[in-house]
């Protein structure tokens, strides 16, 4: 089997308002292969960026894009093309755009193997520990707190166990802060998880001042409440903090989250479409657990990402959480035919080969890019 072509896939809504969402614009990646199998991928980054790296021409060494790279591959050693990847983009890449795109790519190779073998990605990746994935709804702070209080009863009525809080008009105010996640917290009821995203909003000496006063609230964790560049501010906080810090959705490659790891963070949450892919997701969580660390993946873009978490949860022993994005834009509820329901506050994970997914090609003409 040999890579025949590279399809990047530009998907963008009318209207992309300048809020933290993920579903309102996307790059697709389609592999295709001379035995008529074609895997699927997503980043989740800025995508006119990311469709630039792939359809670059071969250049001077380690220069060169990600489409000649991969064409006339053979796809099934995915561990070998993600270092060729890597390596042959590290002049303008090791970072940043590059690594983005790389991830869409390895999640379609994931898909493609899957695909050509019969098996589910799950399987791939070292088994099934589990079938479904409990869910948590992931959403903004209300602009009150009565806003988020009736937020919160909406997830209850959901069936949902668990749901996160975040940016907004949280960071600004101790006290409206705690009126937040108060009112989160007694719409919730205490029997649910709560989390609270920060959205980078403190140095550490604040950043443990606030999680002393949310703790009695019983938070599973305080997420991302430093700068993602503050790594000697994360080494401070968390060995201090009475609540979990997690922290990683906008970093990339292994080498990131170990450092992470070795700052002393407590949940580290790689977005699949956006870290490496599949491949690093897997040896992070590989590193999180000789560690007794937790890993729960950053999912707030289209049902590819949901479903290669999906995937990625299902094959780890403790991957028991996944994020689960309830944004109405049609790239996340239509993009992905077969979209993994929400029952009762778990996602089944797909058991089909590859990822087990298919597309819409309604919705791709509908909201495709022009080149």
């Amino acid at each position: 089997m040999k890579i025949t072509a590279v399809e990047p896939i530009h998907l963008r809504v009318p209207v992309v308002e300048e809020i933290p969402d993920g579903t309102l614009d996307v790059l697709v990646i389609r592999i295709h292969t001379d035995v008529g199998l074609t895997g699927i991928g997503e980043v989740t980054s800025q995508s006119y960026v990311c469709k630039a790296c792939f359809e670059a021409p071969r250049s001077a060494a380690r220069r060169h894009g990600l489409t000649s790279i991969l064409l006339g591959q053979d796809p099934s050693d995915i561990r070998r093309l993600w270092q060729e990847m890597y390596y042959q983009t590290n002049r303008y890449g090791r970072r940043g755009a590059a690594i983005h795109a790389i991830s869409g790519a390895d999640i379609a190779l994931w898909d493609l193997k899957g695909k050509a073998e019969g098996k589910p990605v799950y399987e791939l990746l070292g088994g099934a520990h589990r079938n479904k994935v409990r869910a948590y709804a992931s959403v903004l702070f209300g602009d009150t707190p009565e806003d988020t209080a009736k937020l919160a009863r909406d997830f209850v009525k959901l069936g949902l166990t668990a749901a996160k809080f975040g940016w907004g008009p949280f960071g600004k105010d101790p006290e409206l802060d705690l009126a937040q996640v108060t009112a989160a917290r007694q719409a919730l009821g205490d029997e649910r998880d709560l989390m609270v995203d920060a959205g980078h909003a403190w140095e550490w000496p604040t950043a443990l001042e606030r999680a002393e006063l949310l703790a009695p609230l019983n938070i599973r964790w305080l997420e991302e409440p430093l700068s993602q560049d503050d790594r000697r501010g994360y080494a401070e906080l968390c060995p201090r903090s009475p609540v979990p810090i997690a922290a990683g959705e906008g970093d990339v490659t292994s080498w990131d989250f170990e450092d992470l790891l070795d700052r002393g963070l407590h949940v580290v949450q790689p977005d699949v479409a956006f870290c490496g892919g599949l491949t690093v997701c897997r040896e992070v969580s590989q590193m999180a657990e000789a560690l007794g660390r937790r890993v729960v993946p950053h999912c707030f873009s289209t049902g590819i990402n949901l479903t290669a978490s999906l995937h990625w949860m299902a094959s780890i022993p403790t991957g028991d959480l996944v994020e689960y994005c309830l944004r109405p834009s049609p790239l996340m509820r239509k993009l992905v035919k077969n979209l993994p329901p929400l029952v009762d506050g778990y996602v089944s994970v797909p058991s089909g080969p590859g990822l087990g997914i298919e597309l819409d090609e309604a919705i791709i003409r509908e909201f495709r890019v022009s080149d």
